[in-house]
């Protein structure tokens, strides 16, 4: 099956987007998706499936008398369907009650240049090349420990294209490439079973390693082996990327979208202009990284995506805004408005979440640390209180670090805090940058953390 021709999609969109304002919507915009991805699944041990998976779709936003009314369809090939998608839009805004916050929809602005986000080489894959990278990865594993077992992972690999077109002019398209592969681990040795260890690797070229990916997440497993207890402290902390992305995405992501400042959820409201970390945090939210996962020439509105520093220096800069809360604030669109495909309206979501490395590698900071602990990865942190920035999380897997080295892994320890004591305490930053989802980040020292042992 073909992928529809981009200029298809958009005159699509366009269609809709006429076809809304005929029948009555002040105004209208238009979101089409279309997406094919081809996965190989690995359940215990072993290569088990091979599938490939077509999604696409319109979702169709109209504004009657400052009502706003949405629907959405899957099926591109029938005028019908989309016109009935048009039409169950407009009764839905007819429906609902004018927002007094409506002003409009965005106007068209000067594209965005973005780079690395589409490979022909990824296209052109066919899945006996996915099926190879998976054993590769699972040799690896194997190879590694005989202790290890392969719980569960995958490669798989993707293309999207999506359009936007509004009645104020926008008229944007784009397409982007996806690959990755991930294994998740457990070792076994004298009746001790650790925890499930897991690493991945998710780029926007062809630049995986899934024999790293399978050496790494056997090691993890293995090192997680004869854990002890750890007991409660106030202590130094080394976050690596896993943690801070599960960390931050339910604390400090949150609190700069501008939709929980504009709704009293955040704890940076008024501060823009304050101190809210350490002098050795800047973080930039950016939509144009090269390669970036989350890197788009433009945004679930069709705003061109942005470079916007939010913390510089420990100094709070900006929040990050879609066209609806930039407007009720008086300003632009930050580029952030985000969509779960077509199914959905837009919000306020971070793109590419950067965390500024510092110019140590990841030894040298572990080196600093006389006594501390490393997190790798928590549980528990979709329980933070996004507001009061509050967070208690299981680590696991975590280790002890003492005199510069980290040494045995622990059992069940706990991490208690908020995040804003977190961001006042980072005390050093790495080098060694990835890109975890939205979070491109080094790993972070912080000190004084409270680790709650067992």
């Amino acid at each position: 099956m073909a992928a529809p021709r981009e200029e298809e999609l958009l005159e699509l969109a366009e269609k809709a987007v006429a076809l809304a304002q005929k029948i009555g919507a002040n105004e209208a915009e238009a979101f089409i998706y279309h997406g094919v991805s081809t996965s190989v699944a690995i359940e215990r041990g072993q290569i088990a499936k091979t599938s490939r998976v077509y999604d696409g779709g319109l979702g169709l936003r109209t504004i009657v008398n400052k009502a706003v009314g949405f629907s959405y369809t899957n099926v591109l090939s029938s005028d019908a369907a989309i016109e009935e998608t048009v039409r169950r839009a407009i009764s839905s805004a007819r429906a609902g009650k004018p927002d007094k916050d409506w002003e409009s929809l965005p106007e068209r602005r000067a594209s965005a240049n973005v780079r690395g986000t589409f490979d022909k080489r990824i296209v052109e894959m066919g899945s006996d090349q996915l099926v190879e990278a998976a054993a590769v990865m699972l040799s690896a594993a194997e190879q590694t420990d005989k202790r290890v077992f392969a719980v569960e992972g995958g490669v798989g690999s993707g293309v999207s294209f999506m359009a936007v077109a509004n009645s104020n002019g926008i008229a944007a398209k784009d397409r982007g490439t996806m690959i990755e592969c991930s294994l998740a681990t457990l070792a076994q040795d004298a009746g001790e079973v650790t925890p499930v260890c897991f690493e991945f690797n998710l780029e926007r070229k062809l630049n995986i390693n899934p024999e790293w990916v399978g050496r790494e997440a056997a090691r993890l497993a293995v090192s997680a082996l004869k854990a002890t207890k750890i007991e409660t402290k106030k202590t130094s902390v080394v976050f690596t990327q896993y943690a801070l992305q599960q960390l931050f995405y339910y604390t400090l992501v949150n609190a700069v979208k501008a939709d929980f400042v504009q709704r009293d959820q955040s704890a940076f409201k008024n501060k823009i202009g304050k101190k809210v970390a350490a002098d050795t945090v800047t973080i930039i939210d950016d939509g144009l990284m090269e390669e970036g996962l989350r890197t788009w020439s433009f945004d679930g509105e069709g705003v061109p995506q942005e470079r916007t520093p939010v913390i510089e220096k420990g100094i709070l800069r900006s929040f990050l805004y879609d066209n609806y809360t930039a407007r009720k604030d008086g300003r632009k669109s930050t580029g952030n408005a985000s969509r779960a495909g077509y199914l959905s309206t837009p919000g306020v979501e971070a793109t590419n979440f950067c965390v500024l490395p510092g110019n140590i590698s990841e030894t040298q900071l572990v080196r600093q640390v006389d006594d501390g602990f490393l997190a790798y990865s928590l549980q528990g942190a979709h329980s933070s209180n996004p507001a009061s920035g509050e967070f208690s999380v299981v680590a696991t897997p975590g280790w002890r670090i003492k005199n510069g080295e980290i040494v045995k892994a622990t059992k069940g320890a706990m991490i208690g805090g908020d995040i804003f004591e977190v961001l006042a305490n980072v005390s050093s930053v790495a080098n060694n940058v990835r890109k975890i989802g939205q979070l491109v980040a080094p790993w972070v020292r912080v000190e004084g953390v409270r680790v709650i042992g067992k």
